[in-house]
């Protein structure tokens, strides 16, 4: 592990003062390069490589499909976190998984647009998406094994009738299409409908906000194992439902009315505070909060703006190392 560490901490160093703004590459043979855009970086890359992000903005064109296995990891995509000086790492555009992608993840970035799993109609299986912030989801139909944990989806999420998907510990808007898997301990907040065409799933200790018709059914919801969900009114799918009476206003500690980002803070205030551990983000000891992916961060930094008498530069760099 103090291996793996050093060698992740030599990778973040190069994207610091002394290569701003590079990207680093390592190879499933453990070989570095250096790259100064995301999609050189992804077209440099052998398939089954590491491409570390650092703070920043990264654009990539809306429509470039990614056609090899790669993990993309950023430093986080929370701008408002007080303890990473470098802030978060932003990828501007979408970020489309095409043929041959199978066993590729993205993890600790914010991206402007969307991520497609699957895209030009490819099959894609095994595919993580962790601690990111992205506009919307879609995941092709014929796609198997894909993980979506721990990230803040800013509208909707759209499957495609896919299944065999682990859906979990979102914040999220409406999820659409999904035939078999399970969606449990996320919190969604819809306008409309949090379900369309849901199908043969698990739904269970999901927290349910609606922020328009509180009574608003969900089309094509057939088959489903639902239980101990969370929603203001009684719904005949889940006989283990747990009913809140207050605005959602009193329930949490901050609700800023819907808008899916980390402004909002989904823990329980203290009249509320026995539901915490049932269902949303936060129950079962989940540690929603930390939203960091596995690559050291910079906490503190100093860099002299003269050399010494003897003309050497001072640097000083803290790492602290995610999850």
């Amino acid at each position: 592990m103090k291996k793996l560490f050093l060698s992740l901490f030599f990778a973040v160093l190069a994207t610091t003062g002394l290569y701003a703004q590079q990207i680093s590459v390592v190879s499933s043979g453990g070989a570095t390069s250096l790259y100064r855009t995301l999609q050189e970086a992804i077209e440099g890359a052998d398939s089954g490589s590491v491409i570390y992000l650092p703070g920043g903005t990264f654009p990539i064109n809306g429509d470039y499909d990614i056609t090899k296995k790669l993990t993309i990891i950023g430093i986080g995509h929370n701008s408002y976190s007080e303890e990473n000086v470098d802030v978060c790492t932003v990828i501007n555009g979408n970020l489309r998984f095409a043929n041959d992608t199978n066993g590729s993840s993205v993890m600790g970035c914010y991206i402007t647009g969307g991520v497609l799993i699957g895209a030009s109609n490819a099959t894609v299986n095994d595919f993580l998406l962790k601690y990111c912030n992205i506009g919307e989801l879609h995941v092709g139909s014929s796609c198997m094994g894909t993980v979506i944990n721990q990230n803040y989806i800013r509208t909707g999420s759209y499957i495609n009738g896919s299944s065999d998907i682990v859906f979990a510990y979102n914040i999220c808007g409406a999820i659409n299409d999904i035939s078999g898997g399970s969606i449990n301990n996320n919190i969604i907040v819809h306008g409309l409908s949090p379900f369309y065409n849901i199908n043969n799933t698990i739904v269970k200790d999901n927290i349910i906000i609606c922020t328009g018709n509180e009574t608003a059914t969900y089309a094509s919801f057939d088959n489903n194992q639902v239980s101990g969900n969370i929603r203001k009114i009684d719904w005949s799918a889940d006989p283990n439902l747990i009913k809140i009476d207050d605005e959602w206003t009193d329930v949490f500690v901050n609700f800023n009315g819907g808008a899916i980002s980390p402004v909002s803070d989904f823990h329980f205030k203290e009249a509320y505070k026995q539901y915490e551990n049932q269902a949303g983000v936060y129950a079962g000891g989940a540690d929603f909060d930390k939203q960091l992916a596995p690559v050291p961060y910079i906490v503190a930094k100093r860099v002299d703006t003269e050399t010494d008498a003897s003309g050497k530069l001072n640097v000083k760099i803290r790492v602290k190392a995610g999850q």
